[in-house]
């Protein structure tokens, strides 16, 4: 497989030439444009999940070898969500190279968390397999560069924060309540709600349902601060 000018480029920003190109061709293959002689990146995404989370562990064991597996957990998990991928893969830009069906297209998907992150788990199954695990693991980290050091010590997301907030509390689990929603089909605005069943709660605006849940989750827990 030769590469298109826009891979060569993504190949530079990536920090890896690839030996088999056609591994690079294949991650950044959404389902969408699957087909009998195409593959997409569903495997490859299962695989660099692994990957990153083993460069992730090592990472974390050898930047504070007093810290326990209690503290380490959580900074872990933020390193591996699929925010921090998608964030990721914005800074490298994988949406510009995305090969993805008309509707997904049409749906803003060069723009979407869910295949962005996904897109970037397969990217480094893609290196790894292209390269092994040394030239994953120098990729990876130059990718989330300071990220690895910076993480807080509690790094979980506001939602499983609140959650353990209210279990806590002898409270059930929050609900998130979609109120409203805009914008066109192809790039949705969503209101959602984070309530406790005492009644508190808190809204968000974003254009992805997960993402206005986790700024609910956190403006109310910023709000419960200011009352307890």
């Amino acid at each position: 497989m030769k590469l298109s000018a826009e891979l060569k480029a993504f190949e530079k920003r990536l920090g890896h030439q690839f030996a088999r190109p056609a591994l690079l061709g294949q991650a950044v293959t959404h389902a969408s444009m699957s087909s009998p002689n195409r593959n997409d990146n569903q495997r490859l995404e299962f695989l660099g999940d692994r990957v990153l989370g083993l460069v992730m562990a090592e990472a974390l064991l050898a930047q504070d070898p007093q810290a326990t597996e209690g503290q380490m957990a959580p900074r872990f998990n933020a390193l591996v969500r699929k925010e921090a991928c998608a964030e990721v893969a914005r800074d490298i830009d994988v949406g510009a190279v995305l090969k993805l069906g008309r509707s997904e297209m049409l749906s803003g998907g060069r723009r979407k968390q869910a295949l962005l992150g996904d897109a970037m788990e397969a990217v480094i199954a893609a290196v790894y397999l292209d390269a092994g695990y040394d030239a994953a693991r120098d990729v990876v980290l130059a990718l989330w560069g300071d990220r690895t050091t910076s993480v807080k010590d509690d790094a979980r997301d506001a939602k499983t924060s609140l959650q353990e907030w209210a279990q806590a509390r002898g409270l059930q689990p929050p609900k998130y309540i979609q109120i409203d929603r805009s914008g066109p089909d192809h790039a949705p605005v969503f209101t959602i709600a984070a309530r406790l069943s005492t009644g508190e709660e808190a809204s968000a605006t974003a254009k992805s349902k997960r993402a206005a849940e986790q700024d609910a989750a956190s403006r109310l827990l910023s709000k419960l601060e200011h009352v307890t």
